[in-house]
């Protein structure tokens, strides 16, 4: 047991923190929450979230700040240009990760969208494990060709591979043999993979693919979205970490990488913001001229003074190993809930999130007809807990071929749910589970050009579910 931190006799941490305001929440009935979905055109992105009563939808933004960031919020200083908020934010940043230029955005793909304009011509690659999808698509539209190089495990939902994050060093090394320097943009490694379940990569094979980029002469990025839980895992289950502090396994990830795009809406526990840090001089002058025309000036990137305050203390917080061991052990306790109860979900247990296995989950809904979509759309009827597809919606691009994971993500923000609210989401999930014959396939009616899961509309092809079961919802929350 690490010391600052207790564990109940469920192995769940004890939060290193207490509540002092809460947001009520509310349980429709069923005939309102049918509605709702077929307003929503059984897309839960299109979900009001008065109409939600456990939202795990996503992890971003979504997290509670803390007392500390919200009196820094106070401090904010509104200037256009100079402000003292962005000279703070830039210590943060050169402090925990050692980056020297500091780039604020006003999210995550606002960096993506930069990093892509500057470093991404035509016809060049980004080899990476899996893919992100604003990630992806920022490539693309620059002219880009992604390319997977992640190890075989990752789009294994039944490996307990430890680091199914890794990147395929063999593989990476026949792609920049045949086409690096000129034809590869940059090899990507993201921390936490989200698309094979919140997996992380090894520090002994981001060392590997360190050195094979520099021996190609390719910048290495992280998207260090999520490396506090990374370094987390690493600490936990590679050899000769065990005694690591938290920030110091962060900083060692950040050295090797030549910068990194954040989402800070994650790690940090903002409502809002992202940041792209890197090291080389010119491309972060590059950078910051296109900072003017798409974010906003420089020194605020599309933030407001009192964000990038909140911001510079999230990211100290970000490196509390109580903090990151207590939400990371959430998705744990919820994960182990479920195997309990033979639910099908993606092993080892990812850091932010549960994903559910949709294949096995819902075996008689062929993948063209979208199970996680329909699996996720059948949570929110039974018990209103809305979660995400993470598979051919999200996958697939135009009428390709795709045949790899099917998963709902329950996604956990940080500071927000209690150990009383995800045994609610589990007996939700079980009741789903114990009427999955009553969860039929779906057809798309509405199809967006670009990242269609989140306004792609559907509807079922057959009757969706039951009505509940009769039971107390009320008593499910124990």
């Amino acid at each position: 047991m690490c010391p600052g931190y207790a564990d109940n006799d469920q192995g769940v941490t004890v939060p290193p923190w207490k509540i002092k305001v809460v947001e009520p929440i509310a349980l429709g009935p069923e005939p309102e929450r049918r509605r709702a979905l077929e307003t929503a055109g059984y897309n839960t992105f299109l979900l009001r979230s008065e109409d939600v009563f456990i939202d795990l939808l996503t992890d971003s933004g979504t997290s509670a700040l803390s007392q500390e960031q919200r009196a820094a919020m106070e401090l904010g200083d509104e200037a256009y240009a100079g402000s003292r908020s962005f000279f703070r934010l830039e210590q943060a940043v050169r402090e925990t990760y050692g980056y020297r230029h500091v780039i604020p955005t006003h999210q995550g793909r606002g960096a993506e969208h930069l990093l892509a304009k500057v470093l991404v011509e035509p016809g060049q690659l980004v080899p990476s494990n899996l893919y992100f999808t604003t990630s992806r698509v920022h490539v693309e539209l620059a002219g880009g060709v992604w390319t997977d190089v992640s190890i075989p495990e990752a789009e294994d939902p039944e490996s307990t591979h430890p680091f199914k994050g890794n990147l395929d060093l063999a593989a990476l090394e026949r792609v920049l043999a045949a086409a690096a320097p000129e034809r590869v943009a940059f090899v990507r490694v993201e921390a936490c993979l989200n698309m094979a379940g919140g997996q992380p990569f090894s520090l002994a094979n981001l060392v590997g693919v360190r050195e094979l980029t520099r021996t190609h002469g390719v910048p290495l990025i992280l998207d260090a979205t999520r490396i506090s839980e990374n370094a987390l895992f690493i600490k936990d289950r590679e050899a000769g970490h065990a005694d690591s502090t938290l920030a110091g396994l962060i900083r060692e990830i950040a050295d090797l990488a030549d910068g990194a795009v954040f989402s800070s809406k994650k790690d940090h526990f903002v409502p809002i913001g992202g940041l792209l840090a890197v090291n080389d001089d010119d491309l972060a002058e590059r950078v910051r001229e296109l900072v003017v025309v798409y974010e906003g000036f420089p020194h605020y990137g599309g933030l407001a003074g009192h964000d990038m305050e909140a911001l510079a203390q999230g990211i100290h917080e970000s490196t509390d190993e109580r903090i990151v061991r207590h939400y990371v052990s959430q998705s744990a306790y919820l994960a182990g809930l479920l195997l309990e109860r033979g639910i099908p979900i993606v092993v080892p247990v990812g850091a932010h999130a549960v994903f559910l296995d949709a294949k096995r989950f819902l075996p008689h809904v062929p993948q063209e007809e979208f199970p996680a979509q329909a699996l996720a759309a059948a949570l929110y009827l039974a018990g209103a807990v809305r979660s995400m597809e993470r598979g051919i919606v999200s996958g697939q691009r135009g009428n390709d071929p795709y045949d790899g994971l099917e998963l709902v993500r329950l996604t956990i923000p940080r500071r927000v749910y209690t150990q009383e609210h995800l045994a609610y989401v589990a007996d939700i999930v079980t009741d789903v589970y114990e009427r999955r014959e009553l969860v039929p396939g779906f057809q798309m009616v509405y199809e967006p050009a670009h990242l269609r899961f989140f306004q792609a509309r559907f509807e079922p092809r057959a009757p969706f579910l039951e009505p509940p079961r009769e039971k107390s919802r009320a008593a499910a929350v124990r």
